[in-house]
């Protein structure tokens, strides 16, 4: 994705144009799987979506289609990859190429137990050294931009020296993608994963600062922003945002990316407000409705589809109804893709 992997008129311009700046929705387990990045997709062309963090491993020794098979539909499209075995991380970015994914990301953030006792994730930060080497063996195996998503440091890390030595170590290998900086510390002592969401303190002013001492290097901001608003806030200060839970809990938030957020892959610009109306949802709906056809015809289940679009109807007068028909029809062993087409029917009623 070379138009996002440093933004070339950005920085040829010194431009700070919101024009440039790029929305991404996070990568999250058990969340952004291709039934979600489907439906995020038919929402926004714009966005930028990851798949759940994947670990080498499981690549190298799992159902490489069942683990790494999307539609593509879903790009602009980001593998996330966790490991720390560089030799490893090399050859499953050799297979994760061929499945044609728009961009290698590179974990250095997730705090989790499990992630903590394999060695990777955000216990990475505390070997910068061994990041830079994973990132430039990678760079070595693929064409495809390799970037990274990290927090601000870990546990007694102070965080304005451990970022920039990471920083430094990232930049070194000549990293053609960029960093996504959740701007938070990871407190892998004592503290969930969900824990590590909220707790640790928020710090963009760092992240502001890291993008002001490196203005070739694409710096994203992570961490905190619920909506829209706080995103193009801050979206001044670095090269673009990235959302998670908030993008995920309340998925309308996407039917205002395009209009505010370049496209990673072509470099399209913003474009004009779209009209978000009935034939709009009628749209999305058909949409969605087949594709839930086409995967209960593969022997997929309803329920695959339906748990992720709960978040729809926020703020739609029928929006309890619209949840009860996902939740409790879409779990019957017989049901079909009607269920989708009957929610949406409801909801597109009641506007």
């Amino acid at each position: 994705m070379q138009a996002y992997a440093l933004t070339k008129r950005f920085y040829q311009d010194k431009a700070s144009s919101l024009s440039h700046k790029v929305f991404a929705v996070a990568p999250m387990v058990d969340w952004t799987d291709r039934h979600y990045r489907f439906f995020a997709r038919l929402l926004s062309k714009h966005a930028l979506l990851y798949t759940e963090m994947i670990v080498a491993d499981a690549i190298l020794h799992g159902d490489k289609q069942k683990i790494l098979g999307f539609s593509a539909e879903e790009r602009p499209l980001s593998l996330q990859l966790g490991g720390m075995d560089s030799a490893k991380l090399v050859e499953a970015v050799k297979i994760a190429e061929d499945f044609g994914y728009n961009e290698i990301n590179f974990n250095v953030g997730c705090p989790s137990n499990r992630v903590h006792a394999g060695s990777f994730g955000a216990c990475l930060m505390l070997e910068p050294n061994s990041v830079g080497d994973c990132i430039a063996a990678m760079q070595g195996a693929t064409s495809l931009p390799v970037t990274v998503k990290c927090r601000i440091g870990v546990d007694d890390q102070i965080p304005d020296i451990a970022l920039r030595d990471l920083i430094k170590c990232i930049k070194n290998t000549g990293i053609k993608g960029g960093v996504w900086i959740h701007a938070r510390k990871a407190l892998l002592k004592g503290l969930s994963t969900s824990e590590n969401r909220k707790i640790p303190k928020l710090d963009y002013e760092l992240v502001y600062a890291i993008k002001k001492e490196e203005p070739n290097l694409f710096i994203g901001l992570n961490g905190g922003l619920e909506n829209m608003q706080q995103a193009l806030k801050v979206l001044p200060h670095v090269d673009g945002v990235m959302l998670g839970r908030a993008a995920y809990q309340n998925s309308r938030i996407l039917t205002s990316i395009d209009e505010n957020f370049m496209n990673p892959l072509t470099g399209e610009p913003p474009i004009q407000p779209q009209e978000i109306d009935k034939d709009f949802w009628k749209k999305v709906g058909h949409s969605l409705s087949d594709y839930a056809a086409r995967h209960i015809a593969s022997g997929g289940k309803i329920r695959h589809i339906s748990r992720h679009i709960m978040g729809l109807f926020h703020g739609f007068s029928q929006a309890r109804r619209c949840r009860h028909i996902l939740s409790c029809e879409a779990n019957n062993p017989e049901a079909t893709h009607k269920v989708i087409e009957k929610a949406f029917n409801l909801m597109i009623e009641s506007l």
